[in-house]
């Protein structure tokens, strides 16, 4: 304890004494949380999480208020407000506001989020829409909708059940949001759930500012990255708001409507695990002595680590994003002392997501490759050659990812002003959201096909883009679309749902007298209702469907009329990024509609039943259920010492927790061979399994600030919050995935006595006010985090799963049927030869081309994983620095702000995959800087956004995201009083994302991103 009081201290006066690198973006704002709790008045903004109130500063248009005195206007009147909320808040809480109604400064919630110091976001198709709060990733960051438990709700890849808690702020419309709360720190009256923070979304109310206002704005858009096109979207959206009757109802109602189209090109390489130089297993290095050691550069050492790409592939994918927003709100106050409000919030966002695809798969037997230094090697190319009668294939490919999601909240609210400063609110919140496939084909879809006869393959990683090229054996021309054989497709059906009913019930007493200024207390009872369901329908016939035989390929490639394929180029789909320019990368393929060909398909080979219906019922349907009632206290205090004026506020949080969960997962009853290294369980029919558990938790905090002078403000928090396990780890019932290799399965079980993710948190800060619209601050901060959630795995068969070949341990045990067929063909068999014999030799044992496991098969390994919340604990320690200046009266102003973050479980390239690690994701160094004019009617700005290269996924192989930096301008100018025009550029400097594993050479992705630009206008009144 000694040496971290020592090191804390250190690190605060280093922080304290250091001048801030960067500041917070046009509107960033902190607020006071508790003391106008339940304020109502003309000229405050009610029902922040804590009842915070947030004056709004207006202006005539010639700059002068009602008394004729000169006031300030635009970006400065901004952020002269935003000096002074901040300044007087207690504790650690930033905001971005609208600069007017209906009128926020980034057309993403995501984006504006990022400008805050210690934000950064995961980006998805070039649109912010994941929060990652000082290293802590969208899973352990709570969002609220005015201070209520917001339903969330995402499909995500599509592979899999959906289980995430990650709030996704591309489902909201920014014109429908008044605010953006970022608690840092936590505090007895906000609602829990968010190590990272508590993030509010607060909406606009018609008493917010009384009278009759609005706003109409339409812009086009034009995405820059759209293959083949530049169409322009639009963006329309309205909002009007009222009182009347002496001010006594209020209505306010909002639509919005935004379309977006464009691509998202892709170059993807997938790796095999970490080996060691010294192992020889499938896929690794031929060991020193094999003599297809020859043909390896450079190979690594013994101790030395490295990873063989498994597959590679470009992807051209094009996309439409529709997206509605919609609010309705009525407040009445019949009584100076009681103020009703009621509102209903809806979103709809639709993705709609085209991919067509080239790709080449290996199977590691004749390999050529040159390697980096050790002790990370990391690959310059990967060759291997096929021999003629292998007939190894070129992949084209098409998916379809279709997703809707759906968010309605609904909610009531009571505030009474009581005698004596008694405040009393009750709240009833009522929130849904909803995914699910926009597609009879499912929310996730593929279709494969290919032309055989590859005679070599290479992945080139000396440039940026990986270069993949290859060459065909002699008379296969892979752009004849008459050469194109349908393979394998596989359904995915997707279903999330998250049902919040909440109620709280909150007290406020101000006292300002003596050392009491308030005291809040409350309780908060919250029924949270999750159903995860999955299902997919998979035909892994990757030889060819209908066989694999010259005849049959031919039969099926006649299926697909030429007319079907589109010649499409690759080189020009990522232009710009070194590589794409090579001599030999793939320069074309042949790309199709999915629809169309799943009818062929299905027409002929019943792929989907012949009855076009694709989508299965679920197989795996999991409901998971958290009642949590969370009473608190918090006083409020005020005192000086030796004439300096300081404010505490100390508070507890008590939350219970009952969890329940129930799931449907499917019975397993056999298996099939499906090719030489893949294997299908079969399912028949399925059953529920029920489990429950419960916590509880004591959630101290503590907040202090003291003034040592006019200008000077220190503070210092101490609170503990916590993160709940992600859905996926609390559900019920054993899950077995259906695809396995020829060395086992692998499979899960969830685990609802799981506790939350509890972090001790301090936050210390320093800021200086050196003119009403400057400052500088210095923020540190530490938290130690407990009970991580971590694996544990079980190997185990399954009564009735076998199969015709397995190995386990290196053993491998063959059935009496491939046992016959080996001994009859030899120990170098194809499976195509084995499956023939089989199906030639025992009735029954070859079912569509694919060898059905029988019980006198060996039983298959299965490694189950299941979740345990471990003895593990991590730290993490940042500093904060910030800076906001504004040029005296030229209106040139500038905002910069700085996050350093550390923490102490970083994740080792140099140990393989058997070795388990444990490593915090998500933690980097990210950055601000904005330059801004407001003057004359005129606005203008222009932002960049940096994050440093963090560990995204810490699982057997580390997945890191590369440095990303992006610049954004915009610019308006007033024509009028209440019109003015707009243009705006989204990532003007057109970077690229991109991502590698253990060595940079690694690279597991790269995509292409283009400028995104609008122009528009406004008329508000």
């Amino acid at each position: 304890m000694g040496g971290f009081s020592s090191r804390l201290a250190t690190r605060l006066a280093l922080g304290v004494s250091t001048l801030a690198l960067a500041g917070y973006p046009m509107m960033a704002v902190a607020q006071d949380a508790a003391s106008t709790m339940g304020n109502t008045g003309p000229s405050t903004t009610q029902d922040a999480p804590t009842g915070t109130a947030t004056t709004q500063s207006t202006a005539t248009a010639d700059g002068t208020d009602a008394s004729g005195d000169i006031v300030v206007t635009g970006i400065r009147a901004s952020l002269r407000s935003s000096i002074n909320l901040k300044r007087n808040a207690q504790g650690i809480v930033d905001a971005i506001s609208a600069e007017d109604i209906g009128k926020f400064p980034d057309t993403n919630l995501a984006e504006s989020l990022q400008r805050i110091t210690g934000v950064s976001i995961d980006r998805s198709n070039g649109e912010g829409q994941f929060v990652t709060v000082r290293g802590f990733g969208p899973e352990y960051n709570l969002v609220t909708l005015n201070g209520r438990q917001l339903a969330t709700s995402t499909i995500g890849d599509g592979n899999s059940a959906p289980v995430s808690r990650s709030f996704d702020f591309a489902n909201l419309a920014s014109e429908g949001v008044a605010a953006l709360e970022v608690y840092k720190s936590g505090r007895a009256s906000v609602p829990s759930g968010g190590i990272g923070s508590t993030i509010n979304i607060r909406t606009p109310r018609p008493f917010d500012k009384p009278g009759m206002r609005g706003s109409l704005s339409a812009r086009g858009v034009v995405d820059t990255s759209q293959n083949g096109g530049k169409d322009v979207t639009p963006e329309v959206s309205g909002i009007f708001s009222d009182t009347f009757a002496d001010d006594r109802i209020g209505v306010l109602i909002l639509g919005s409507f935004q379309e977006r189209r464009f691509s998202a090109n892709q170059a993807n390489v997938g790796f095999r695990d970490g080996y060691l130089g010294a192992e020889n297993n499938w896929g690794s290095l031929a060991q020193p002595g094999d003599p297809r050691a020859a043909n390896i550069a450079n190979r690594p050492g013994a101790t030395d680590v490295y990873q063989v790409p498994q597959n590679a592939g470009y992807d051209v994918v094009n996309g439409k994003r529709q997206r509605i927003n919609g609010q309705a709100v009525l407040q009445f106050k019949p009584t100076d002392t009681l103020t009703a409000t009621f509102d209903y919030t809806y979103s709809r966002n639709t993705v709609d997501i085209r991919d067509n695809s080239v790709g080449i798969w290996y199977n590691h037997n004749d390999t050529s490759s040159s390697w980096t230094n050790g002790p990370v090697a990391g690959p310059n190319f990967y060759t291997e050659r096929f021999g003629a009668g292998e007939t190894k294939d070129l992949a084209y490919s098409a998916s379809q990812t279709s997703a809707r999601s759906e968010n309605k909240a609904i909610g009531g609210n009571l505030t009474w002003k009581g005698p004596g400063g008694v405040t009393v609110v009750l709240d009833v919140n009522h929130s849904t959201a909803t995914s699910k496939p926009n597609s009879p084909y499912g929310n996730s879809n593929s279709v494969g096909t290919a032309v055989f006869g590859v005679q070599n393959q290479t992945i080139n990683f000396q440039n940026q883009l990986p270069v993949i090229s290859y060459n065909m054996y002699s008379g296969i021309d892979p752009l004849n679309a008459a050469n194109i054989v349908p393979t394998g497709n596989a359904f995915r059906n997707s279903y999330f749902r998250d049902e919040i009913n909440q109620i709280q019930l909150k007290g406020h007493y101000d006292h300002s007298h003596g050392f009491l200024e308030s005291l809040d207390w409350g309780v908060q009872y919250t029924d949270n209702k999750v159903r995860s369901a999955y299902s997919v329908l998979q035909n892994d016939t990757w030889g060819g469907t209908g066989g694999d035989s010259a005849a049959q390929r031919a039969a099926a490639a006649a299926l697909l009329p030429d007319s079907l394929f589109t010649l499409t180029s690759i080189p020009d789909k990522f232009s710009g990024i070194s590589g794409a320019n090579s001599a030999d990368i793939v320069k074309s393929f042949y790309t199709f509609d999915l629809p169309s060909v799943v009818k062929l398909l299905d027409q002929a080979y019943k792929i989907c039943g012949g009855a076009g219906q694709c989508l299965l019922p679920y197989t795996t349907d999991s409901r998971v259920r958290e009642k949590t009632i969370a009473p608190y206290f918090q006083f409020n205090g005020k005192f000086d010492v030796f004439s300096v004026p300081g404010h505490i506020i100390g508070g507890v949080r008590y939350e219970t927790t009952d969890v329940s969960a129930t799931a449907l997962v499917p019975n397993p009853s056999g298996a099939r061979q499906n090719s030489q290294n893949e294997f299908n369980i079969l399912f028949n029919g399925n059953g529920f399994t029920s489990f429950k558990g419960s916590y509880q938790n004591w959630l101290p905090s503590v907040d202090f600030d003291i003034e040592p002078t006019d200008t000077i403000k220190l503070r210092a928090s101490y609170s503990h919050t916590i993160t709940r396990a992600d859905y996926g780890s609390l559900q019920g019932g054993r899950r077995l995935d259906q695809l396995f290799r020829v060395g086992g399965g692998t499979g899960s079980v969830g685990n609802p006595n799981l506790i939350p993710f509890k972090s001790k948190n301090i936050d210390l800060s320093a800021e200086w006010y050196y003119t009403k619209e400057s400052y500088i601050s210095v923020g540190y901060f530490h938290k130690n985090v407990s009970n991580y959630i971590s694996t544990t795995v079980v190997n185990q068969t399954i009564p009735g799963i076998t199969s015709p070949t397995t190995t386990f341990n290196g053993v491998t045990q063959n059935g009496p049927r491939y046992q016959a067929a080996l001994n009859a063909l030899g120990a170098n068999a194809t499976f195509a030869q084995i499956r023939d014999y089989i199906g030639a030799n025992y009735p029954g044992g070859v079912v569509n081309g694919t060898i059905v496991a029988q019980a006198n098969d060996p039983l298959v390994n299965f490694v189950i994983q299941t979740p345990f919340n471990s003895a593990q604990t991590a730290s993490v320690d940042g500093f904060e620095f910030a800076i906001q200046h504004n040029f005296w009266n030229t209106g040139f102003g500038t905002i910069l702000n700085y996050t350093i973050v550390r923490g102490n479980q970083n994740y080792n390239n140099r140990l393989p995959s058997s070795v388990p690690q444990f490593a915090i994701t998500g933690l980097s160094d990210s950055a601000n800087a904005v330059l801004f004019y407001d003057k004359n009617g005129l606005q203008a700005r222009a932002a960049y956004n940096w994050r440093k290269g963090y560990l995204a996924g810490a699982g057997v192989n580390p997945t890191y995201i590369n440095t990303y930096g992006q610049l954004d301008v915009s610019a308006s100018y007033a024509i009028t009083k209440n019109i003015s025009v707009f243009v705006e550029g989204i990532n003007v400097n057109s970077e690229n994302r991109s991502g590698h594993l253990r060595s940079d050479r690694n690279v597991t992705f790269v995509t292409k991103q283009d400028p995104r630009y609008s122009a528009g206008a406004r008329i508000s009144f």
